[in-house]
């Protein structure tokens, strides 16, 4: 093996701007797979560059759920390792000083465009059917004189000088050699007016200096690869191999989403799913054993794993493929080990004790508890339809209505039951939604019932990644509700 040779070091660099995303899980599973099998490193690497939208909760979600389905890193943000810090808002500074050693070199140069003059410069260029890249305003300004206005406090971001004419040629493990003409390459920003580095600049400098031997990751990125190259060509650096995964797709064909499948890691943890199962299901996605079979172990994969039984098509993202396999990964289970999972994931006594104050009143005899408190365990349910709709509003008014209420419940990075209540209320005073209306609606979109404990309590023990998913059922229920 080739790689042995090469100390292979690999990473995941999920962004914390919202839930673990099951493309997340399925790109750190093959990197840590083959980490494993070639006795490399695996490597988590946190990028949140962007600020407005990084929370530390989203971090802890993330190194949470990664755990829960067994990828266990070498170095991170969390256990540290000889290339420290892993968290990219922590390393500004080094950033910083090769963005300035690339306009010293005259690789890069200062762009002072204002946000209106760039996207009137795009607007243009659309109507025109050109490309939306920028038009290189500020590339023929003297360096000294555009030193001058950015040290004088002018706002002015760092672009990658790109190479014209001329060509980079991308060799990828999986899809082989892909050209790019300069002409379609952007000069993309690397240094924000902020100081803060893009993507582009963090990636490439981070992954020389954690000496990443494979870049893999998703097959969204290859457009972005030859600016990649380019920037290490610039710094004067050897790139890493790169392998591009194909991209999960929906069993139409189209990217997976959130608007046709539950994409956080958080929601078939929450449901049920075994981790193990999670896994198997993840390594079919693209790739086959050589013997065809479907249903093996972490081990068994690592050592029967290589690029060349990747497909490049998109694989889909089948739940029902899913479920069969969590159902076999199930019954295998020694009835203790099942006891336990099941009393771990369904009924463990915190939630138990969060449930109780909140049905006590309800009960007569103790054997109520579940009329009372299903929907708290179950993963779906299933309401009639008639109780989803207001009265006086349609079935399109009550599905417009649950979804964007959905996009607030989303956005929250607390799920605590005041911070629900306090969103949905400013929601409906912002739209002009009566707060009787909506909270019935979404009782009833959560709960299957018209009765229940009080809704944001409920919402916040059912949990943020299972309330998304029932919303989505309701929405798609009352989509196809006859006219």
């Amino acid at each position: 093996m080739a790689e042995l040779q090469k100390k292979v070091r690999v990473r995941i660099a999920p962004s914390p701007t919202g839930d673990p995303h099951v493309g997340t899980a399925y790109v750190g599973l093959i990197n840590y797979v083959f980490a494993r099998q070639q006795g490399g490193k695996f490597i988590l690497r946190i990028e949140d560059t962007d600020q407005s939208r990084s929370r530390p909760e989203y971090e802890a979600a993330i190194i949470e759920s990664l755990r829960w389905l067994g990828l266990n890193w070498d170095e991170g943000p969390d256990i540290g390792g000889p290339y420290k810090p892993y968290r990219q808002s922590e390393r500004k500074e080094i950033y910083q000083s090769y963005a300035e050693a690339l306009l010293k070199d005259d690789r890069a140069y200062y762009c002072f465009c204002t946000p209106e003059r760039l996207a009137q410069m795009r607007s243009e260029k659309l109507s025109r059917k050109e490309l939306a890249g920028y038009d290189g305003l500020c590339l023929g300004l003297d360096p000294e004189e555009a030193k001058k206005r950015r040290d004088s406090g002018e706002p002015a971001v760092t672009r990658l000088k790109i190479p014209r004419p001329g060509e980079t040629v991308l060799s990828d493990r999986i899809r082989k050699e892909i050209r790019f003409d300069h002409k379609n390459i952007d000069d993309q920003v690397l240094l924000k007016s902020d100081g803060l580095p893009t993507y582009h600049l963090a990636n490439v400098i981070d992954d020389h200096l954690m000496k990443i031997t494979h870049v893999i990751r998703a097959e969204e990125w290859i457009t972005s690869t030859p600016k990649h190259l380019i920037l290490y060509q610039a710094l004067g650096w050897e790139p890493p191999e790169f392998i591009h995964l194909p991209l999960l797709r929906n069993p139409d064909g189209s990217k997976i989403s959130k608007r046709k499948n539950p994409v956080s890691l958080n929601y078939y943890r929450e449901m049920g799913f075994l981790p193990e199962a999670m896994r198997n299901f993840l390594g079919l996605l693209g790739w086959t054993m050589p013997d065809e079979r479907e249903i093996f172990s972490l081990e068994e994969m690592i050592t029967n794993f290589s690029f060349e039984r990747i497909s490049p098509a998109g694989p889909v993202f089948d739940l029902e493929k899913l479920k069969w396999l969590n159902g076999n990964y199930i019954r295998t289970l020694p009835d203790q080990e099942l006891l336990r999972r099941i009393q771990e994931q369904v009924f463990p006594e915190e939630r138990l004790k969060k449930i109780l104050p909140l049905i006590r009143e309800r009960l007569e005899l103790l054997s109520q508890c579940l009329d009372v408190a299903d929907f708290f365990f179950l993963g779906e349910v299933h309401p009639d339809l008639p109780d989803l709709i207001p009265k006086k509003k349609s079935a399109s008014e009550a599905a417009a209505m649950l979804s964007q209420s959905q996009e607030v419940l989303e956005s929250l990075v607390s799920w605590e039951s005041a911070d629900i209540e306090d969103a949905l209320r400013r929601f409906c005073q912002e739209k002009g939604y009566q707060i009787k209306e909506l909270f019935m609606t979404l009782r009833v979109a959560i709960t299957g019932k018209r009765a229940t404990p009080p809704v944001c309590e409920s919402m916040e023990i059912v949990g943020k990644a299972i309330t998304i998913a029932r919303i989505s059922l309701a929405i798609t229920a009352l989509k196809r509700a006859p006219k």
